[in-house]
C-alpha cells in the first residue's frame, strides 16, 4: 500500500523559525544579487580579454537557457521533496559553476562553466519567493516579499560600482572569487533554517518526458535564433529547420503535459488567465531588462569611453531603486490589494525610457544616461514584487512551487532569448555600418590581421587590443596615426549604430509587453485565498 501524502503544514511557525528562515531566504537573495550586479558591469572586459566578443550574447543566452530549464524542474521537484533539498543543491551546483568561472582561460570554457552556476543560480530565485509563500499566509507574504529587495538593494548599491573597480584595478575573476565565500555561507544557513516541507510526498513520479520534450524545445529554439542573422541567414534551411524543430516539440511538451499524472508545468497553471498574462508580459519586458543590464554598459564603456567603474555608478540607481521601490511597493499591496495600476505605470515608464535610449549618442551627457538608468528602476522596480503575489494568489498552495517555477520560466527563456536576439542585431547592424564607414585608403594599406581586428568591436574596451592595432597602423608609415584615428572613429560609430538598433528591439518588445500587461485581471486576494483553501 502506497503512503499516503503528508500535509504542508498551514503557517504553523515559531518566531524563531521564522527567524532562521528568513535569514537564509535573505542570504541567497543577496548573495545571487550581488553576482548579478557585478557582472553586468564587468561582462564586457571579460569578453574582451578572453577574445569573446563575437560570443557576447552566448553568455547570457546559454546560461539562461540552462535556468530556464532547471527552473521548471527544480520548481516541481520542490513540490514533491521540499525546499530546502532543492535549495541546498541549487547552492551547490552554484558554488561550483562559480569557482570553475574564476577559472577559465577562454571565453567558451566561462560559458560553459556559467552553465553549469546556472544548473543552481536559475532555480536559486524561485525557490526563495517559493519559501516565503509556505511560510506566511497571503494577507502577511507580500510585505515579506518586499522586504526580500533590501539586500537586493543592498547589493546594488555596490555591486555595480564594486565590479567596475575589479576590472579596472585587479580582474573580473575576483568578483566570482568574492562570492564563493557567501555561498559557503549559504550552504550553512539553508539547512539551518528553511523547514523541511514535503507536499506531496506519496507522488514522487518524475516527469522525465516532460523534461525531454522541454529540454529539446527551448534549446532548439535558442541556438536559432542565436545563429540566425550571424552565422546563417534567417531564411537558411538550418535556422528555419531548428525553428520548426521546436515549434514542434513545444506542441508536443504542452499535449503532453495534459496527459502526465505529475507534469512539471501542470495545465491549471498554463490555464490561469492572471499566469498566463504576467508570463508572456514579462518575456517580452526581458529584451528591455537586458538591453540595460547587457548593452548600456557596453555603450557606455565602447561608444563614450567611460571606464568601467564609472559605468558602475551610472548603472547603480537602475540597480538600486529596481531594488529598493519593492519595499514600500509590498506594503502598498498587503493595504489595498489592488495592483494592476502598478503594473501599467511600471511597463509605460520602462517602455518610454527605452524608446528615450534610442538618441543616444557618443556626445550624450552623462546626465541623461544617469536620469535613463533612474526612470527605468522606478518602473522596473514594482514588478518582481508584485509578480510573485500575483502569481502566489493565482493558483492553489500545492502547485506553488510549479508556478513559481514557471513565472521563473517565462524570465529565464526571456533572459535566453533576448540576447540571442539583440545580439544577432548588433553584430548586423555592427558590420553594415563598419562597411560603410570604413576608411578607404584602410583597405589598400592594412594586411588581413588588421583588417579581422577592426571587425571585433573588443577594441575598444581593451587596452592591449587598442595598443595592439595602433601599433599595426604606426608600422605602415607617416599617416599610420591618423588612419588609425579614422578606424578607431569609424568602429566607435558603427558599434553606436549596433547598439541603436539592440535599443529600437528592445524599445518595441517593451511596447509589446505593456500592452499585454494592460489585460491583466484585477483578482480578489481573499476570494482566491477561500478558493485556494478548498483546493
Amino acid at each position: 500500500m502506497s503512503q499516503l501524502p503528508q500535509p504542508v503544514p498551514e503557517y504553523d511557525f515559531s518566531r524563531r523559525q521564522i527567524f532562521w528562515a528568513m535569514f537564509a531566504v535573505f542570504t541567497v537573495y543577496g548573495t545571487m544579487s550581488f553576482l548579478i550586479q557585478a557582472l553586468n558591469v564587468a561582462r564586457p572586459r571579460m569578453a574582451a580579454e578572453l577574445n569573446g566578443m563575437p560570443l557576447y550574447a552566448w553568455s547570457v543566452s546559454i546560461p539562461g537557457l540552462v535556468g530556464a530549464f532547471t527552473t521548471l524542474i527544480y520548481g516541481k521537484l520542490s513540490d514533491m521533496y521540499g525546499r530546502r533539498r532543492m535549495l541546498l543543491i541549487s547552492v551547490i551546483f552554484s558554488l561550483v559553476g562559480t569557482a570553475l568561472s574564476a577559472l577559465s582561460t577562454n571565453f567558451i570554457f566561462l560559458i560553459i562553466a556559467s552553465a553549469i552556476a546556472s544548473l543552481g543560480s536559475g532555480a536559486m530565485m524561485p525557490l526563495v519567493f517559493a519559501v516565503v509563500g509556505d511560510i506566511f499566509p497571503p494577507a502577511r507574504r507580500s510585505k515579506w516579499i518586499g522586504l526580500l529587495n533590501i539586500p537586493m538593494g543592498i547589493c546594488a548599491l555596490f555591486g555595480p560600482t564594486l565590479g567596475g573597480w575589479f576590472v579596472d584595478n585587479l580582474s573580473w575573476r575576483y568578483l566570482f572569487w568574492a562570492t564563493i565565500p557567501l555561498l559557503a555561507v549559504c550552504l550553512v544557513t539553508v539547512p539551518i533554517g528553511v523547514p523541511s516541507l514535503v507536499g506531496n510526498a506519496g507522488k514522487r513520479k518524475i516527469d522525465f518526458r516532460g523534461c525531454l520534450l522541454v529540454g529539446i524545445a527551448s534549446s532548439t529554439l535558442i541556438i536559432g535564433f542565436s545563429f540566425a542573422g550571424t552565422t546563417y541567414p534567417w531564411g537558411s534551411p538550418r535556422i528555419i529547420g531548428l525553428l520548426a524543430i521546436s515549434l514542434v516539440f513545444w506542441i508536443l511538451f504542452f499535449v503532453a503535459e495534459g496527459r502526465t499524472e505529475e507534469p512539471i508545468l501542470d495545465p491549471e497553471v498554463l490555464g490561469n488567465r492572471s499566469f498566463l498574462t504576467v508570463a508572456v508580459a514579462t518575456l517580452f519586458s526581458f529584451f528591455g531588462q537586458m538591453a540595460l543590464m547587457m548593452y548600456f554598459p557596453m555603450f557606455l564603456q565602447g561608444v563614450q569611453g567611460i571606464s568601467a567603474t564609472l559605468s558602475g555608478k551610472i548603472i547603480t540607481p537602475y540597480s538600486v531603486l529596481m531594488a529598493f521601490v519593492g519595499v514600500p511597493v509590498g506594503f502598498l499591496l498587503a493595504r489595498t490589494k489592488r495592483y494592476k495600476w502598478m503594473y501599467v505605470l511600471g511597463f509605460a515608464t520602462l517602455t518610454a525610457d527605452m524608446f528615450g535610449i534610442i538618441f543616444f549618442s557618443e556626445k550624450t551627457p552623462i546626465l541623461w544616461s544617469v536620469l535613463a538608468c533612474t526612470f527605468a528602476g522606478l518602473g522596473l522596480g514594482a514588478i518582481p514584487t508584485v509578480n510573485t503575489m500575483v502569481i502566489q494568489n493565482a493558483v492553489p498552495k500545492r502547485l506553488l512551487g510549479v508556478a513559481m517555477g514557471g513565472i521563473f520560466f517565462a524570465i529565464s527563456m526571456g533572459v535566453a532569448i533576448s540576447p540571442a536576439l539583440l545580439g544577432s542585431v548588433m553584430n548586423a547592424s555592427y558590420n553594415k555600418a563598419l562597411n560603410h564607414l570604413m576608411p578607404p585608403a584602410l583597405k589598400e594599406s592594412a594586411d588581413e590581421a588588421t583588417i579581422a581586428s577592426i571587425g571585433d568591436p573588443k577594441v575598444l574596451l581593451s587596452r592591449p587590443a587598442m595598443a595592439a592595432l595602433e601599433a599595426s597602423f604606426k608600422n605602415g608609415g607617416g599617416h599610420g596615426q591618423e588612419l588609425f584615428n579614422q578606424t578607431v572613429q569609424a568602429i566607435r560609430k558603427s558599434m553606436e549604430a549596433g547598439l541603436r538598433s539592440v535599443f529600437l528591439l528592445s524599445a518595441i518588445t517593451m511596447l509589446l509587453a505593456f500592452i499585454i500587461i494592460c489585460t491583466v485581471p484585477q483578482i480578489s486576494w481573499e476570494t482566491e485565498a477561500s478558493r485556494k483553501k478548498c483546493s
